[in-house]
């Protein structure tokens, strides 16, 4: 894939991390991936850790706000859809039956984003690129290549997010599970599927992936690292391999590896 310098509206473009030991997530996530790190201060004790790949910003983590702790907010990976207007955007989620937790607001000269949720309870955020515009490689190894959120609601999910971002979808079965795939006109990035009785009282979530050449060797390195492999690699027919992982404070993602031609 090609390396960007802005992205059409409606791309998840930035994957963030929040969780409660910045420091050895980021020892984490170097030693899976093989990530670059650049710690831009924020203030005293402080700082953004900015993963890099190539010298380009791919990722990045912080400390969980001790506000967020106090309500129960676990370790977790935040995503970022680049639009237009956060200020239009998050006024059109409102319209469609989303919550904005929080309102527009700007990050120094990177950009402008809000939080939202969507109708049934997932988080994600809007990103209005100014000096940032958000993650400048995807799809390549060690990179963002695709986007999934679990949900009560599926139908509804859907109806939701191509409202507010014009999306595409395309319905499938995996194994007899329904599957929505989601286009931002440029390319699939994104899927859909329901939550399972199997997954508990898990919340509505997105959930990023991150390309590897080898999917069974890195879910070995992340157990190696201290972190949790929840489900183990898994064939989809014709598309890839995953397995879903936790890293050592919780936080949730998986890792891909495409099928071979």
């Amino acid at each position: 894939m090609p390396e960007f310098s802005s992205h059409a509206p409606g791309t998840f473009c930035w994957p963030e991390l929040a969780t409660t030991d910045q420091k050895s997530a980021v020892s984490f996530y170097r030693g899976l991936f093989g990530w670059d790190l650049n710690e831009v201060p924020l203030g005293p004790g402080e700082a953004y850790s900015m993963f890099q790949l190539r010298g380009k910003p791919i990722a990045a983590a912080h400390t969980l706000q001790s506000e967020q702790r106090n309500q129960g907010v676990p370790p977790h990976w935040g995503s970022y859809v680049s639009v237009a207007s956060a200020d239009e955007t998050a006024k059109r989620a409102k319209q469609l039956g989303g919550k904005v937790l929080a309102e527009p607001f700007e990050v120094m000269d990177a950009g402008r984003m809000a939080v939202v949720q969507d109708p049934i309870g997932a988080v994600f955020m809007l990103w209005q690129a100014k000096r940032h515009p958000g993650a400048m490689i995807l799809g390549e190894t060690g990179t963002l290549c695709w986007t999934e959120l679990i949900t009560r609601d599926p139908a509804s999910a859907e109806s939701f997010y191509k409202q507010l971002f014009g999306w595409s979808s395309k319905l499938g079965t995996d194994g007899g599970v329904e599957y929505r795939e989601l286009g931002n006109g440029t390319r699939q990035q994104a899927g859909i599927m329901a939550l399972r009785p199997e997954m508990g009282n898990m919340p509505p979530a997105w959930t990023p992936y991150f390309g590897v050449d080898n999917c069974d060797a890195a879910a070995t390195k992340a157990a190696q690292l201290g972190g949790r492999v929840y489900m183990q690699p898994t064939d989809i027919p014709k598309v890839g391999r995953f397995p879903g992982i936790a890293d050592p404070q919780g936080a949730v993602f998986d890792i891909f590896e495409p099928a071979r031609a």
